[in-house]
């Protein structure tokens, strides 16, 4: 499998975003998810593909610019829906499979067919569960910065905070991924891009 450059990345991003704005948002999240993901490579203790992890960091969210309306606004409602409005994209463009499940199967930490019947999402009754070391580890680097108006990095007690409203098994799989991978030191990425640390 060939894997795309960064630079073939960003012009992916570039024709996907509906503006500028929405670029910078989604862009600098994926390349923020990347150096969280660098982080975490150095202590994982196991041999990861680093350029599978990377191309994987900088795809996962292409699908919200499918979800930006033309005033900025982000389609909150339908927002579970961006893995999969992503994986569709690199499906069109041409990309292996293993490359469009870094979109589908990202979300929180991982969605199950349960999850979607119970819950009503608004996706195919389908499982969107990370199982590569690459795709847990995307998906893990993910947790610790958020889109939000303004953007904020996580800690992982903040992470594990949030994710407990949606159940104890959640929480478990997030711990499960915490000892896995470990806690990345936020520090200088909080210093770079000036995005509060909660």
């Amino acid at each position: 499998m060939q894997i795309p450059s960064p630079a073939e990345i960003r012009s992916l991003h570039e024709k996907y975003a509906p503006s500028t704005e929405a670029f910078e948002l989604v862009f600098t999240h994926c390349e923020i998810v990347w150096s969280v993901a660098e982080k975490l490579i150095s202590t994982a203790g196991r041999s990861l593909d680093a350029d599978l992890v990377r191309a994987g960091c900088l795809l996962h969210d292409i699908g919200v610019y499918r979800l930006i309306d033309e005033t900025g606004r982000i389609d909150k409602p339908n927002y579970l829906r961006h893995g999969l409005l992503g994986h569709e994209i690199l499906a069109g463009e041409g990309f292996p499979e293993e490359l469009c499940r870094f979109c589908s199967c990202h979300t929180g930490v991982g969605l199950t067919k349960y999850d979607v019947e119970s819950q009503g999402l608004p996706l195919p009754v389908a499982d969107y569960i990370a199982v590569t070391d690459e795709e847990r580890l995307v998906m893990y680097a993910d947790k610790f910065h958020s889109k939000s108006n303004p953007p904020k990095f996580l800690s992982a007690d903040s992470y594990a905070r949030y994710v407990d409203r949606f159940g104890g098994e959640k929480v478990s799989a997030f711990a499960s991924l915490r000892a896995e991978f470990g806690e990345p030191d936020l520090t200088d990425l909080v210093a770079v891009h000036q995005h509060a640390l909660v």
